[in-house]
C-alpha cells in the first residue's frame, strides 16, 4: 500500500536533457531522506544523488557531478532529478528510494538501508 512511483524515463541524444520524477502514495515524502540510485551489473544498485529532510543535498557520483540535480516540492509530494548533459554511460534504469531519516540533516546513502524503492525507470542516452 505504501508505494514509489517513479517516471519520467526515455530515449535522449547525448547533450540531452531528462527529468525524472519520484511520487509517493500513502505516505509523505518530506518525513524521509530520498535517493536515487542506478542499477547496476548483477542486479546492484549505486547511489547517484541523495536529499535529507530539510534539502541538503549531495552527489555521490563524481561523474555527475554538476550534470545532475536533486530536489524537492513538498506540496506535490514529489521528488526529482533534473538530469542535463547526458552522456551514453549515464544510462541505466533508475529508481527512487526513501528512508525513514534519524534527523532533519540525514541521508540515504546504502541501497540496504532503504524503506521504499520505486519501480525503476529506463534512460537510454543513444544516438
Amino acid at each position: 500500500q505504501l508505494q514509489l512511483v517513479d517516471s519520467g524515463g526515455g530515449l535522449v541524444q547525448p547533450g540531452g536533457s531528462l527529468t525524472l520524477s519520484c511520487a509517493a502514495s500513502g505516505f509523505i515524502l518530506s518525513d524521509y531522506a530520498i535517493t536515487w540510485f542506478r542499477e547496476g551489473p548483477g542486479g546492484t544498485r549505486e547511489a547517484v544523488s541523495s536529499i535529507s529532510r530539510a534539502g541538503a543535498t549531495v552527489s555521490l557520483k563524481e561523474a555527475v557531478k554538476g550534470r545532475f540535480t536533486i530536489s524537492r516540492d513538498h506540496a506535490k509530494n514529489k521528488v526529482y532529478l533534473q538530469m542535463n548533459s547526458l552522456k551514453p554511460e549515464d544510462s541505466g534504469v533508475y529508481h527512487c528510494a526513501a528512508k525513514y531519516g534519524s534527523g532533519d540533516w540525514a541521508l540515504l546513502t546504502h541501497a540496504d538501508s532503504a524503506d521504499y524503492w520505486g519501480q525503476g525507470t529506463q534512460v537510454t542516452v543513444s544516438s
